[in-house]
């Protein structure tokens, strides 16, 4: 009896389109943000993400199967492939380590107010189809709201009560968003078929507010603290770096005297204190904060075409927005939104976070100086302009379009908020603003509270730092106000291994340079080096010196005792 032939295996490039495609599948939300809109004939846009124990259970065994399926197609690679295979592998790692053992869908209530937001905010704000069709996209995810939040009060079994807190005002939020914003900007013939929709919605959401406040706030006994096991392991797949927390820890720490004797030099005669109080005493009025960033934008736009810091891209697709209220607990101060990886040409949005109304006249001030005239500039440069629109634009035109969305949904954190400090200091170094002092000295504040985050992270999730104690390093080591403090803390509560991609990713980003350079033996040319870095879009940044050079990069240097 003849034995039946195995299957061809498969090639690496179409498991890898397969693997990037079917995650969209699984987040629909996601994918509408990607300018995925069908999969496999279904309309994407008109689902929420499917987060039952039945979905969560296929999702772990999807995980599972393609980590064998790739273990099975990754020989004989290309540079590039191994590139995408290495970051594939970090996001079946992180997603089995979620699913399995973190499992955020039981106990972390903003996940769910979030994808509602997102799910209804996208549609509304990314013009990828006629108003029409977007409506009904809107008013398809509407009729889903009530059932999607049962799921969510099943699934959920306890909740820290920050996290509670937070998902009780972001949900404030989204029931603005539909009450307000959507309902006037559905065209007049859906309104019927909108009110029909949201009617039940909000009283679902509602419903959910009662729910957090009375009955899942009463359940906190679970501990946003990931602790050193699960950290670890997660840090190891989300940063991607050839550090350990701890060494990160260890140079941060270091770093943080050192720069502070910097503060001190640059200052004088003044203390640092005076001189950062000089310089906080120049700000915006809330009325005047977007205004003044889009001047700042535009100021730092003209800079980088002067100075030939990096080839622009050719789309004039961005623009200042307020940040959604859904998603104000993590982003507090900004943010940015990119383009579709899938439809390039749709806007590209950075955020800015106004100033409450309700807010105490000592509150409104705190933020405004640590957000001050200077700072202002910082945050644009960072977050636009050439931090992440210049980034994820470059991203964005990679090719073919499978890595494109790997690596746009999948981007390595340090890769990308590495860049955006690491631009920053460009321009400073190239003179930005007539290297004027105070802008300087507000840099160097900004590079303590890069450190302060690495620190904050590590202490908080792995060796039980306390309140005061995170307090006291922002507001007495790093100066910083009150407010942003504050915001912070509960940031890290809020998160666990994003805040110190900033530090790893900008000190790896001069690490990728000077590798670069040298392998140039005296042919480095900065805007080269930069447009050639950001064509590879983000890839973990020892991956990146290999694809530049063909060769691995160094070892980063441990810090001594």
């Amino acid at each position: 009896m003849r034995t039946p032939e195995a299957p061809p295996a498969q090639s690496f490039s179409a498991l890898a389109e397969e693997f990037v495609y079917q995650n969209l599948a699984l987040a629909p939300v996601a994918a509408t943000g990607a300018g995925y809109h069908r999969h496999k004939g279904e309309s994407l846009d008109e689902q929420l993400d499917d987060l039952s124990p039945r979905a969560i259970e296929r999702q772990r065994a999807l995980f599972r199967g393609y980590r064998d399926r790739f273990s099975n197609a990754a020989a004989a690679l290309s540079a590039d492939e191994q590139a995408d295979y290495g970051i594939i592998q970090n996001q079946i790692g992180l997603a089995l380590l979620e699913l399995d053992r973190i499992q955020a869908y039981r106990h972390n209530p903003t996940l769910y107010v979030e994808l509602i937001g997102n799910a209804l905010f996208t549609p509304y704000v990314l013009e990828y189809a006629p108003e029409p069709e977007r409506a009904r996209h809107v008013i398809a995810r509407l009729e889903k709201v009530p059932a999607f939040l049962e799921t969510a009060k099943a699934n959920l079994v306890s909740s820290p009560g920050i996290w509670t807190s937070v998902a009780a005002e972001e949900n404030e939020g989204n029931l603005g968003l539909i009450e307000k914003t959507l309902r006037e900007w559905i065209p007049a013939e859906q309104r019927d078929r909108y009110h029909r929709a949201a009617e039940p919605a909000l009283a679902a959401l509602r419903g959910f507010q009662a729910y957090l406040k009375n009955d899942l706030a009463r359940r906190d006994s679970y501990d946003w603290r990931l602790a050193p096991e699960l950290y670890n392991e997660k840090f190891r797949y989300v940063l991607a770096t050839d550090l350990t927390p701890e060494q990160v820890l260890a140079a941060a720490e270091r770093d943080l005297d050192a720069v502070r004797a910097r503060m001190a030099e640059l200052a004088r005669p003044q203390p640092v204190e005076a001189a950062l109080n000089r310089i906080a005493a120049r700000h915006a009025a809330p009325e005047t904060y977007m205004p003044d960033a889009r001047r700042d934008l535009a100021e730092a736009r003209e800079f980088v075409r002067r100075h030939d810091i990096v080839t622009l891209p050719p789309r004039d697709n961005l623009q200042v927005i307020e940040t959604p209220e859904f998603m104000r607990g993590i982003y507090a101060v900004g943010g940015f939104s990119s383009a579709p990886a899938l439809e390039p040409h749709l806007g590209a949005f950075y955020w800015i976070t106004p100033i409450p109304p309700g807010w105490s006249r000592e509150r409104i001030e705190s933020k405004l100086r640590e957000y001050n005239f200077y700072k202002l500039k910082l945050l644009t440069i960072h977050e636009a302009m050439p931090g992440h629109y210049v980034q994820l634009e470059y991203a964005n035109g990679l090719e073919p379009v499978a890595r494109r969305v790997l690596r746009s949904i999948f981007g390595n954190g340090p890769y990308i908020e590495g860049w955006a400090q690491y631009a920053t200091q460009v321009l400073l170094d190239e003179g930005y603003l007539n290297r004027a002092p105070e802008l300087r000295l507000t840099f160097q504040k900004e590079e303590l509270r890069v450190l302060a985050n690495a620190i904050l992270d590590i202490r908080l999730h792995t060796k039980g730092m306390t309140d005061d104690e995170a307090m006291d390093l922002m507001l007495r080591r790093t100066y910083q106000e009150k407010e942003e403090a504050a915001a912070k803390l509960r940031r890290a509560k809020l998160s666990s291994c994003q805040l110190p991609t900033y530090l790893v990713g900008w000190r790896d980003w001069i690490r990728v340079r000077d590798h670069y350079r040298q392998a140039k033996a005296g042919g480095f040319e900065m805007r080269e080096f930069h447009d050639r870095a950001l064509r590879q879009g983000a890839v973990p940044l020892p991956l990146l010196a290999r694809l530049l050079t063909g060769k691995p990069l160094e070892p980063a240097p441990q810090p001594g005792p």
